[in-house]
């Protein structure tokens, strides 16, 4: 019962962002999507990373369902990075907008990264979680470091 609500709020959280920029009234709206977004994604990659590092004890169950939401919430962000939201209650730099391609570059590799977290998470083998855990941070890091204000 648990994976079918987990998969029926992430098929319907999916369907809600595909037309999510067309949705947005004002660009505050768009800014407040993303970081919504992106404050779920950290709280789960966080329960992930928590147990990689040695922080809480291993769970390949709890592991796997967080690596699997991650896979889907990494698509979400994008949705909320248009036009006029580079101002207002933010840290997105300009960069995001003056590079943009690079910019959708990370953002497809932080998601090729989730898919592969989510992976390894479902072999349930500790080590593997760890290794795809580190490449999916650095991939997070590198766009943090690139295009988020401190």
């Amino acid at each position: 019962m648990k994976r079918l609500c987990i998969a029926l709020c992430t098929a319907a959280g999916l369907f809600a962002a595909l037309p999510a920029s067309a949705q947005f009234q004002k660009p505050e709206d768009a800014i407040k999507y993303r970081k919504a977004a992106y404050t779920l994604m950290a709280n789960h990659f966080g329960r992930i990373g928590a147990m990689a590092n040695g922080r809480a004890p291993f769970d390949a169950k709890v592991a796997a369902e967080n690596a699997e939401l991650l896979t889907h919430l990494a698509a979400l962000p994008a949705a909320g990075f248009i036009a006029g939201t580079d101002k207002g209650d933010t840290r997105a730099k300009p960069e995001i907008w003056s590079e943009a391609d690079k910019f959708k570059a990370g953002m497809t590799k932080m998601q090729d990264e989730m898919g592969k977290l989510n992976a390894a998470a479902k072999t349930g083998d500790l080590a593997q979680l760890k290794t795809a855990f580190g490449a999916a941070a650095q991939t997070c890091k590198a766009c943090h470091d690139n295009y988020r204000k401190e």
